[in-house]
């Protein structure tokens, strides 16, 4: 991996972000008015979607106030004067729509790396990204950086599992991407959904998920049922039951006609017999075959 240059940052992207200093001049640095015509957005900004009401509020105030806090741009050529925004893509939009002709602004010296972290690092600890928003920024990182996946989660202050879990989303269909980015699923149920074995199925089970509001507990119960896991699970309990109780499972199926498990407690000679039913109707003809009337 290659050494990270300074530039004009001086003590670090990390530093700066620690002690929310990343939009003030550091080093001498002199806040300017730039012609909004000569700035082009930030080509590693994560984020794809922008709130149009946010902006629209954001841009009533400028009109209003002006911009107070001054973007981060940097020159790419210092012999022609064009700039490349690195932090303030909100205010940069909203001066737009307000017509603005300039925006305060700090030019810094810094490397494409380095545009590239505070990119992520803005919109991680000062907005909040849609989990695959989140999710590419991280593979961004990987893919422009040469870094690892355990790299960018020391860089970011994150846990390796943490950035393997958004990562994963970026497998998923487009319907569930879809979703996930408009709100009606939520991150714990496309995790819970990535689970599935049967990757033809994954769509069906998300629409299936929206359609009845499975809560990602319930989605995990389906998800184990339809991997197997949970019929080995039951599987491997029922094995470990001594061989009389299993016979007096099958003997109270056998006379309920539906599922009975026998559960022994840790005191000897103790534990429940539950009969499962799945209507009122078939209570009613259980406690018949109880020679139990309710009347």
């Amino acid at each position: 991996m290659a050494k990270r240059k300074k530039g004009g940052l001086g003590r670090g992207i990390e530093a700066l972000f620690e002690e929310n200093t990343i939009d003030e001049p550091q080093n001498g640095e002199n806040v300017q008015d730039i012609k909004l015509t000569l700035i082009r957005p930030n080509p590693y900004q994560p984020r794809r979607t922008f709130d149009k009401a946010a902006l629209n509020e954001l841009a009533k105030s400028i009109e209003k106030t002006g911009v107070f806090q001054p973007v981060i741009l940097r020159q790419p050529d210092p012999q022609i004067e064009r700039y490349e925004l690195i932090a303030g893509e909100r205010r940069f939009r909203a001066s737009k729509i307000a017509k603005q002709a300039t925006i305060p602004a700090i030019v810094r010296n810094m490397s494409d790396e380095q545009m590239m972290e505070v990119a992520v690092l803005e919109n991680l600890q000062r907005e909040d990204l849609t989990p695959l928003e989140e999710a590419q920024a991280y593979q961004t990182l990987m893919d422009k950086l040469s870094l690892t996946q355990a790299q960018v989660a020391s860089r970011l202050g994150k846990s390796r599992p943490y950035i393997a879990n958004y990562l994963r989303l970026l497998g998923l269909p487009k319907m569930i991407k879809d979703a996930l980015n408009d709100g009606r699923l939520s991150m714990g149920q496309a995790r819970t959904i990535l689970g599935l074995k049967d990757k033809k199925k994954l769509v069906s089970l998300a629409k299936r998920a929206m359609d009845k509001n499975l809560t990602v507990r319930q989605l995990e119960e389906i998800v184990a049922e339809m991997n197997g896991t949970a019929k080995k699970k039951a599987q491997r309990k029922s094995q470990r039951k001594p061989v009389y109780i299993r016979e007096a499972e099958t003997q109270l199926q056998s006379k309920f006609g539906t599922k009975v498990s026998v559960a022994q407690s840790r005191k000897k000679g103790t534990g429940k017999i539950e009969i499962p039913y799945t209507s009122n109707d078939d209570l009613t003809r259980i406690l018949e075959v109880l020679d139990i009337s309710l009347d």
